[in-house]
């Protein structure tokens, strides 16, 4: 933590001597100033309270100082945190939270102040995405210490401003979101898309994990180690796992980028754990398996998590790594399978299987050709599919369900006329979730879509829709009509939420050599 923000100090300290000419005005007119646009905010309180010391001139120099501000209010916090005495895992998390938020919101400034992107559309497209990503940890601190009942490590967040701050940079900087397209970012590599046709994966890892000692490691979390730790400059670490159950809780961190994880196919390479909520864990830590590197790429796994349905929530996977791909992997647990919670994601031909919120969080998220097994959930539950998490109408952020099958698993055949299974109910005020040109079986409820409980929350700033879909279920006709549903008719609405438009995929998914669909 005192690493990172030492690094942001600098960034900050070159960012206020940029800003030292503008502090010749008059000091009235500049407080003017500050206030006017503080109003096009929507929160303009703390923005007067914490930019008082900036000079805007034009939208792009308000949008560089509110995350330069916004980052100073990060930095304030995670010192507070740090000084903390408690021991407690949500404290160990939210300081690992608050330390991503300061990294992205770092990443989103030194982008601004380079010429070279400082009015290209994409560059602001990656720039709402770090922006939404640092939010969202936010906001999975908060929860964590919710689901704790731990009050006193949530309060100093909710009075020092940090997501409303965040949300005013959100705000500004959707006016220079675009379309354009844009070079290819090169984060694999002409050898990576290599890598990904050819099936000779253990000639060409970096390091092998086998339960039978024939590797050179029996642990997974200690050969990623190892690898990261040893690589030649910025190439792609390649792990190679083979067959076998692996009873581990993995976590590859942020230092952790660029690293493949290959294994003997889903039936084979199997990495599960049995962390739950019932257990004492936050949602955030039950996962079997968390990624935050970027550029995480896994093929041929299972990602499991054996907590069981009476358990509560038990993540057999969560990401929050950005242009990171799954591809011919399987996910299983119950509640809370997937937690797909922050930056942009591929799941192609992937298997997920749970009961309630099966594939929750606040990404930007594509599940392409993959099929969905609703399982058999408690007595008194109603099967979710998804629980999408954004907070915020800038975030960039939502669950397409593209291509896809909704079907019921093996447990829940037998008994699916006494359950209910929905496609998504609203985790948060501006829940987003699409399912287009997917097969929907019998199991699917007539309406559709579940409130929140008994509820009326984000029925009106929810957007859910459909484009397409066919099967038993696929009638629109007993749909739910709420305001915030949509029966999209029209390819251009559709198109919104493709790999190309939602993820961006035609820029850096290419080189992967993983096949997608761009478009409907």
């Amino acid at each position: 933590m005192a690493t990172t923000i030492r690094k942001v100090s600098i960034i900050l300290s070159i960012f206020f001597i940029y800003l030292t000419p503008w502090h010749a005005a008059a000091a009235q007119d500049e407080a003017k100033n500050m206030e006017w646009w503080c109003s096009t905010t929507s929160h303009p309180q703390p923005c007067n309270h914490h930019m008082k010391q900036f000079h805007p001139k034009s939208h792009q120099d308000f949008r560089t100082m509110s995350v330069a501000a916004a980052m100073e209010r990060a930095k304030t916090l995670a010192r507070e945190l740090s000084g903390s005495t408690s021991k407690k895992m949500v404290q160990r998390e939210c300081e690992d939270l608050i330390d991503g938020t300061i990294l992205h919101l770092n990443a989103t400034l030194q982008s601004m102040m380079s010429s070279s992107t400082r009015a290209n559309a994409n560059a602001a497209s990656d720039e709402q995405t770090w922006l939404s990503a640092a939010l969202t940890n936010i906001e999975t601190c908060i929860a964590g210490s919710h689901e704790l009942s731990l009050p006193e490590f949530s309060s100093p967040i909710l009075k020092g401003n940090v997501s409303e701050m965040i949300r005013n940079c959100l705000a500004v900087n959707a006016g220079l979101l675009g379309n354009s397209a844009a070079d290819d970012p090169g984060w694999v590599t002409d050898g990576d898309r290599k890598l990904l046709q050819d099936y000779v994966w253990a000639a060409r890892a970096n390091v092998t994990v086998s339960k039978d000692g024939s590797g050179q490691f029996r642990s997974i979390q200690e050969a990623i180690n190892y690898a990261t730790a040893n690589r030649l400059g910025k190439k792609r670490v390649i792990v190679y796992v083979k067959r076998g159950v692996y009873e581990e809780n993995i976590l590859i961190n942020r230092t952790m980028n660029k690293v493949m994880l290959v294994g003997d196919g889903v039936r084979n390479t199997i990495i599960t754990g049995n962390r739950s909520s019932s257990a004492g864990f936050t949602t955030y830590s039950t996962a079997t398996f968390g990624v935050d590197g970027n550029g995480f790429i896994a093929r041929g796994i299972t990602f499991r998590n054996t907590a069981g349905a009476e358990s509560g929530q038990a993540v057999a996977l969560r990401s929050a790594s950005d242009l990171s791909v799954f591809y011919g992997c399987s996910f299983e647990g119950y509640q809370d399978t997937l937690f797909t919670q922050a930056q942009r994601q591929l799941y192609k031909s992937c298997y997920i299987y749970g009961t309630v919120d099966i594939i929750f969080g606040n990404a930007a998220v594509v599940l392409q050709n993959c099929v969905i097994y609703a399982r058999k959930p408690l007595v008194g539950q109603a099967n979710v599919i998804t629980a999408q998490g954004r907070g915020d109408p800038y975030q960039n952020t939502g669950i397409s369900i593209h291509n896809c099958r909704i079907l019921a698993a093996p447990d829940l055949k037998p008994v699916v006329d006494s359950f209910r299974t929905y496609l998504g109910r609203p985790w948060q005020e501006y829940s987003r979730t699409v399912v287009m040109k997917s097969y929907l079986d019998g199991l699917v409820d007539p309406e559709g879509w579940s409130k929140w409980g008994d509820s009326d929350f984000a029925l009106d700033t929810l957007y859910y829709g459909e484009y397409q879909n066919f099967g038993p279920a696929a009638s629109m006709e007993n749909r739910v009509n709420w305001t915030g549903y949509h029966n999209i008719t029209t390819p251009a609405e559709a198109a919104q939420f493709t790999v190309a438009n939602l993820i961006f995929g035609r820029q850096w998914l290419p080189t992967t050599g993983v096949p997608f669909t761009v478009g409907l």
